[in-house]
């Protein structure tokens, strides 16, 4: 079996490449090594997953008419991961061009690719920010997803449909999952446990948006993996040879295509995620408590009612093991500084 992962040199992408490869897939990473955070980290994944001589890293971008549809004729995957993707809720108020350009057109050409080249499965990374707006809770899979707070939720809806038209006309099973505040060792900078983890062993006080209370359904990565690669084992039946799993599946009656939840549904206070971190530093942070910012949300709260009964388990990795195994990578990693 071999796999494509675009984005692979990101946090989410690079984690589930070094998982394929150790199963013993050949992996090809596509990723364009885009500035959005420091290119030295993501190089450092990328030299990580080159230690396999499976792995093969593709250095282009989405945008790029004809990269993709390059690769993938030379390649001719079994599986597409689609990883890629210009990420970050607070800098789609900052770039907008960039998730035109990363989400919109080069999620266009990578559909054009897998149509040109089909695959048994192809999975495609969304967002709980896709939910935006929406007041009921759990999040369910089910629920009218039409208020998107920022341009980058809205260009991850418009992921889901786009993907959902060609699961339509060109018979390509395909899986869409939303991520719930994914957190471990290799993350992103400009995500929030790693923000905190800096500043706290620099002596420099952190910005708590939402005063603490806001709540996250945190993620730990090898949770998010195991999800992954379990689902991938699971394409959506074409609309004549299957049906839903259960009540909470979201299964299209015309495509072979369904939308999943990857979250373990239990929020915590952002407050409680920081003490865990001090525990695990041994240090107290200086908290300055601020509002909420435009596009963020007071909570997040997965449904995992599908995840469960589609792969039989859900991501259980409480902070208090999650956040030391960060600690200790990010340690290792830049020191303590």
């Amino acid at each position: 079996m071999h796999a494509l992962v675009t984005g692979s040199a990101g946090f989410i992408g690079h984690a589930l490449s070094r998982r394929l490869l150790a199963a013993g897939f050949g992996v090809t990473g596509f990723d364009g090594l885009s500035p959005y955070y420091d290119v030295g980290l993501k190089r450092a994944r990328q030299a990580d997953l080159a230690q396999s001589p499976r792995f093969e890293a593709v250095e282009a971008r989405l945008e790029t008419p004809g990269a993709l549809l390059d690769v993938m004729a030379r390649v001719k995957p079994d599986l597409v991961f689609h990883l890629a993707a210009q990420a970050g809720v607070r800098y789609s108020l900052i770039d907008p061009g960039a998730y035109v350009e990363a989400n919109l057109v080069g999620f266009a050409n990578l559909l054009e690719a897998v149509r040109a080249h089909p695959v048994k499965h192809l999975l495609v990374a969304s967002t709980s920010s896709a939910y935006g707006g929406n007041a009921s809770v759990p999040f369910r899979e089910t629920d009218r997803a039409v208020s998107p707070l920022t341009l980058y939720a809205a260009s991850k809806l418009a992921n889901e449909a786009m993907a959902h038209s060609y699961a339509h006309l060109f018979r390509v099973p395909t899986t869409a999952f939303r991520f719930f505040t994914v957190y471990g060792p290799w993350g992103r900078p400009d995500m929030a446990l790693f923000l905190f983890t800096r500043k706290i062993l620099a002596g420099e006080p952190i910005e708590v948006f939402g005063e603490g209370a806001a709540e996250r359904d945190f993620t730990f990565i090898d949770d998010l993996i195991d999800a992954i690669v379990a689902l991938s084992e699971r394409p959506p039946p074409m609309p004549s040879e299957g049906g839903p799993v259960s009540a909470a599946d979201t299964l299209s009656t015309v495509a072979p295509y369904r939308l999943v939840n990857i979250g373990g549904g239990r929020p915590v206070r952002l407050d409680a995620m920081i003490g865990a971190l001090e525990a695990a530093l041994g240090r107290k942070a200086e908290r300055v408590l601020k509002p909420l910012p435009p596009g963020d949300v007071i909570r997040t709260h997965a449904s995992p009612d599908l995840l469960r009964d589609l792969v039989g388990r859900l991501p259980e990795t409480p902070l208090e093991t999650g956040i030391p195994a960060f600690v200790r990578w990010y340690l290792d990693y830049y020191g303590d500084q």
